[in-house]
């Protein structure tokens, strides 16, 4: 069994793998401030709560928050004796990155590209609903060929209401109709409709660029709720990291 740590800049998500079957998952927040000793316990408690016995063999991990490195380094030392991989320059991943600068690529996107290139196969457009929503690309032969970057749908509904005075915070949940007949139900129109058009609108400009026979893959927390709204999504893949963390693994321990 291994351990996978996909952190992110709101939520870290932990994954149990029994060769290629995610046992258990969990999502925690990101706090940068935790300690190795406080993430430790955390970490504990949802292994107790699970009611298995895990014996990792080791661990893997990508963060897109670098100062959250070597405080889960520290915790597989102290907790479980054994170094995790961390996916970055000079870790196997399968992929080749085709863009102008690959050492700008997130590690998250890399480690995506590597799960759909191993269990979907490209062409394929990633559509990954994080703090951002990231749209990548992966060619037919599984090159990751760059995306595009907007703002996160829980970024957007924060700014509408820490930039305006009198729009409120709102749940972000489909509204009864397209036009709202609120306040609330008009920013939760424009928040989930919205973004769902954004949505559309890219994948229609991407399947122009990689071909009809682009795969739609969506992961990310709010993936269902976008994807219940367009047919445009395809596979909806919540724990597409993990498993791509997990591929990775794999690949690094061939001789």
């Amino acid at each position: 069994m291994i351990l996978a740590f996909d952190i992110g800049n709101q939520h870290i998500n932990f994954g149990v793998f029994d060769r290629d079957v995610l046992r258990a998952s969990w999502r925690i927040s990101t706090r940068v401030e935790g300690t190795p000793d406080e993430y430790a316990v955390l970490l504990n408690t949802l292994l107790r709560r699970s009611d298995s016995a895990y014996k990792f063999a080791g661990g893997v991990l990508a963060s897109s928050v670098p100062p959250m490195i070597p405080t889960f380094v520290e915790l597989c030392q102290a907790q479980f004796g054994w170094t995790p991989l961390v996916v970055g320059a000079g870790v196997k991943t399968g992929i080749h990155i085709r863009v102008d600068y690959p050492q700008s690529v997130g590690a998250d996107r890399v480690v995506d590209a590597a799960a759909v290139k191993h269990l979907y196969g490209g062409p394929a457009c990633v559509v990954d609903f994080g703090t951002a929503t990231t749209f990548d690309a992966v060619s037919a032969e599984g090159d990751y060929l760059g995306g595009a970057i907007a703002p996160g749908i829980d970024i957007s509904a924060e700014a509408l209401f820490t930039r305006t005075a009198q729009l409120p915070r709102v749940e972000l949940q489909r509204p009864p109709s397209v036009i709202g007949r609120n306040t609330v139900h008009a920013m939760q129109s424009g928040l989930i409709f919205g973004y769902t058009s954004l949505v559309e609108g890219m994948i229609q400009r991407f399947r122009a660029e990689l071909g009809p026979t682009m795969k739609v893959i969506a992961t990310g927390g709010l993936a269902e709720t976008i994807a219940q709204e367009t047919n445009a999504i395809q596979i909806i893949a919540p724990w597409l990291t993990l498993d791509g963390l997990r591929v990775i693994w794999e690949m690094n321990q061939k001789k």
